[in-house]
Formats: structure tokens, C-alpha cells, sequence
């Protein structure tokens, strides 16, 4: 068995630069892979990812094509969804206050370029809404969820591909926007109950 390291235990401030440092290695590798094929089709995910348009049009295909249980989950989607942009844009982006990757510096092709927004990294809200829509859609159909959830990791992708946010910021509005999903229909059921 290998000796404990000398010294003191390394305190959350020395966590937190380390795991920023991988955060940063991790989005410096990608920008500098070439990958011209993947860059245009993750462009467009990305724009399609804008305002939950991909979102809305899941839901509509749901709706049309799934029946009852289509419907009802294009619904808790949605709902997931708009509980998930209040609690990202009104409380989690003022308060990360992170900072937008530097693509410059980092080397992010032109091509793979989309406007970079101006709120806080800290969480990605398209990563968000998409696992939102997927943990709440897929909660009611089952059988959509893996496509759903697919599709919600590669949008999350496309904005690292994309040079809008680093891979923690995905990380993080994956956790938030499945925790919200979960949580939405609990508290409506608990509000309309009183």
C-alpha cells in the first residue's frame, strides 16, 4: 500500500481550481481537434437548440405521433422546461457569474463560431432546457426517453463544439435541468392539492 501523501488535505479552494483547470484543458482539446464534418452539423444543432425551438419541436412531434401519453408528455416536457429557464436565467446565471470561454485564445475555429451570449456561463441553459424536456417528456413516455436524453447530450455537446461554454457549464445544466424536471410535477401536484 502506497504512503499517504505529506502535508494538508487539499481544501475546497484548491478542488475548485483543479477541477476548473481540467474544465479548461478539456475545452482547449476540443477546439484544437479538427473536425469539419462534426463543426457544421453541431452548429446547427446548437442554433436549432435557441430559445427551446428543438424543444417545441419534439414536443409538437410528440403530440402528433404519440396519442394520449404523447400529448401528456409533450405537456410535462414543456412544463419542465419553463421551470427549468426561471430557475437558470432568475437564479443560477446571476449568481455563477462566470465568465464566457475566451475562443480566441483558445483557438475554436471560425466555422464552429455562433454568436456568444452575453449572460453567465454558469450553467448552460440550452443544456438545461434539453434535459429538462427529456427527463420530463421521457418521465410520461418512457420509450422516448433515450432518443430524448440523446439528443439533450449532444446539444450540451454543441456548446462546448461551439465555444460558448466550457464542459463543467454542460455538466451543471444537465444536473439542474433533470433536477427541476423532477421536481416541477411534485411541486404543481402539492400547489393545486391546497
Amino acid at each position: 500500500m502506497a504512503a499517504e501523501p505529506q502535508g494538508e488535505p487539499a481544501g475546497a479552494a484548491q478542488w475548485v481550481r483543479e477541477a476548473e483547470s481540467v474544465d479548461m484543458a478539456v475545452y482547449a482539446a476540443i477546439a484544437a481537434t479538427p473536425t469539419p464534418t462534426l463543426d457544421r452539423a453541431m452548429v446547427r444543432l446548437t442554433r436549432a437548440a435557441d430559445y427551446s425551438k428543438l424543444n417545441l419541436g419534439c414536443a409538437l412531434l410528440l403530440a402528433a405521433t404519440g396519442g394520449d401519453a404523447g400529448r401528456r408528455s409533450a405537456q410535462a416536457g414543456a412544463l419542465a422546461v419553463a421551470a427549468t429557464s426561471l430557475v437558470v436565467n432568475a437564479f443560477l446565471k446571476p449568481l455563477g457569474r462566470r465568465r464566457r470561454p475566451r475562443r480566441n485564445a483558445a483557438g475554436v475555429p471560425m466555422a464552429r463560431r455562433v454568436r456568444m451570449p452575453s449572460s453567465s456561463s454558469l450553467p448552460s441553459g440550452h443544456t438545461a432546457a434539453a434535459f429538462a424536456f427529456a427527463t420530463g417528456a421521457g418521465h410520461v413516455l418512457p420509450k422516448a426517453a433515450p432518443w430524448l436524453l440523446a439528443l439533450a447530450t449532444l446539444v450540451g455537446y454543441s456548446r462546448v463544439h461551439t465555444g460558448v461554454h466550457y464542459p463543467g457549464d454542460v455538466v451543471a445544466g444537465a444536473l439542474v435541468g433533470t433536477a427541476v424536471a423532477q421536481a416541477a410535477p411534485r411541486i404543481a401536484n402539492s400547489a393545486s392539492e391546497r
